[in-house]
């Protein structure tokens, strides 16, 4: 062949052997959303745009690069709702990343809130297989978002903390908070269904409704996904979403992929504060 075939023969072969070890490019924001951060306002993650963007794409996590957990197996449970709208991706009270948050301050560790406490609230110290209240490594407000001109808002300023930072050891196996829900209805002992999956973020939802409007929802940030479970959540994502992934508490959902998760919680929709000891955190 002549020169000009060979140089974009070899152009081929060596663009195919970086698909195959990297699993394809993925973008910054979708592999790391805290190394998107404005260097004035600390804004981790992204909003959409009025004006255009440009990607940078990195071979850093790619889909493959989580091994897989030993022993885990998951499941499905049919939708008790209509499917999303908008679709997850896009949908702001589903995928964080739309939404982002900010570096704020406050105490970096439990806090003490009056009134009520459900003992069927999910357990954030079962995040971890040694049941730990981690060290919190920093603080976060989450974003509000404005349904009417479908952008980022303001930050939620009450609770003061919509999100935490907390510590974990790279590779460390993140799990399904338990509490006293069964989404099984009484069948499977199914605690959560999973609302939205990428390679980096998973959010988990305590009731089968393709929503965030009832019952309680987890964010976690920083995670490296299982490959099996993502690769079942977006197969019943491109399905339709009549059913979801389904997991039993304790179950490992993947990775830590650095030294920090953020994680945020919801109850009816609202963001409360993960650091509230006699919600998340009881007998701690």
């Amino acid at each position: 062949m002549n020169g000009s075939k060979f140089t974009r023969f070899w152009i081929s072969v060596a663009w195919l052997f970086a698909v195959m070890l990297f699993g394809g490019v993925v973008t910054l924001a979708d592999t790391c959303p805290t190394c998107e951060v404005s260097k004035t306002s600390q804004v981790y993650a992204s909003a959409p745009q009025s004006t255009p963007t440009y990607t940078l794409y990195l071979p850093m996590i790619a889909r493959n690069a989580c091994a897989p957990i030993a022993g885990e197996t998951y499941g499905t449970v049919t939708v008790l709702s209509a499917p999303t709208n908008p679709p997850a991706a896009v949908h702001p009270d589903l995928n964080l990343g739309l939404r982002g948050y900010a570096l704020t301050s406050g105490t970096l560790g439990l806090v003490n809130y009056d009134g009520h406490a459900d003992p069927s609230a999910p357990q954030l110290y079962t995040l971890f297989g040694d049941n730990r209240v981690p060290s919190f490594s920093a603080v976060y407000r989450v974003y509000e978002w404005d349904w009417v001109n479908n952008r980022r808002g303001a930050w939620i300023d009450d609770p003061p903390v919509t999100l935490a930072g907390m510590v974990v050891v790279p590779n460390e196996i993140i799990r399904v908070p338990s509490s006293g829900h069964d989404i099984g209805l009484m069948t499977s002992g199914y605690e959560v269904m999973v609302l939205y999956a990428t390679p980096n973020r998973i959010t988990l939802k305590y009731t089968r409704e393709d929503n965030v409007v009832n019952g309680y929802t987890i964010h976690i940030e920083n995670i490296c996904v299982e490959p099996n479970l993502l690769a079942l959540y977006d197969a019943m994502n491109a399905a339709g979403r009549a059913r979801l992934p389904a997991l039993y508490a304790g179950q490992g959902i993947g990775r830590a992929i650095g030294t920090e998760i953020g994680v945020a919680i919801r109850d009816t929709g609202t963001f409360m504060d993960p650091r509230s000891r006699k919600d998340w955190w009881q007998g701690k």
